[in-house]
């Protein structure tokens, strides 16, 4: 049996799946998280969804390899429309941008309303992911920072729990709440870093005049200063 080894990013991820449930991994790839928890014997079962027939391929390989086949379906489509209410317990989308995550969820709310826990790792956008969750009726449940090579992936455990529209403050859709609760180890690093993105975005508009960049000024100004309170919590 070939034990595959994940990286921190994709072994943080596949850590928080629980014992025994029955997992759908959307956007699978090669399917290394499914594999893994299937030779561990921490999951029951896995549906493997990609939307392009090559990862898809990649996967299947990997599940004959593994000699899985019993445990596992694949199948070809978009994100988690591939499923059907109640096939899983959890659900990983990792990967992809936060957008494309929030369109993912909006598509077949069935399964995205109904699954125990989903356990989300935006690449990109995940200020608009948190934005999405907060305003319709989700619930975030943890929320963790991994460093990988040189850059920090947050992955969000979240249910949907039908809540009302929470109104937070902006700068909790930059920094999880629940990265400042737990105290991350990663945290400070994470601000800090946020910092240096915005002050390098406010240098390239030194020079430059017109309202439109003083409002865009002001507005960095205004996010500096908030992860600084943060920083100095």
């Amino acid at each position: 049996m070939k034990y595959v080894k994940l990286t921190d990013r994709l072994l943080k991820i596949a850590s928080l799946v629980d014992k025994d449930k029955r997992l759908a991994d959307i956007g699978t790839d090669h399917g290394y998280i499914p594999v893994y928890l299937l030779n561990k014997n921490t999951i029951q079962y896995a549906i493997l969804g990609d939307v392009n027939k090559g990862p898809l391929e990649n996967a299947r390989k990997e599940v004959t390899r593994n000699k899985l086949q019993d445990k596992v379906d694949l199948r070809l489509g978009s994100g988690i429309e591939v499923l059907k209410e109640n096939e899983v317990d959890e659900i990983i989308i990792a990967g992809m941008g936060g957008m494309l995550i929030n369109d993912i969820l909006k598509a077949n709310e069935a399964v995205a309303h109904t699954t125990e826990k989903l356990i989300l790792q935006p690449m990109q956008a995940p200020e608009e992911l948190r934005m999405f969750l907060y305003k319709n009726g989700y619930k975030i449940i943890d929320e963790h920072l991994v460093r990988e090579e040189h850059r920090l992936y947050e992955i969000i455990e979240c249910k949907y729990e039908g809540l009302k529209e929470q109104d937070i403050e902006p700068i909790y859709y930059e920094i999880g709440l629940k990265l400042i609760q737990n105290n991350d180890p990663l945290l400070n690093d994470f601000i800090e870093n946020k910092i240096r993105i915005n002050q390098n975005v406010l240098k390239k508009l030194e020079g430059k005049e017109g309202q439109g960049i003083e409002d865009k000024r002001a507005t960095l100004n205004k996010k500096i200063d908030a992860l600084n309170d943060l920083l100095n919590k």
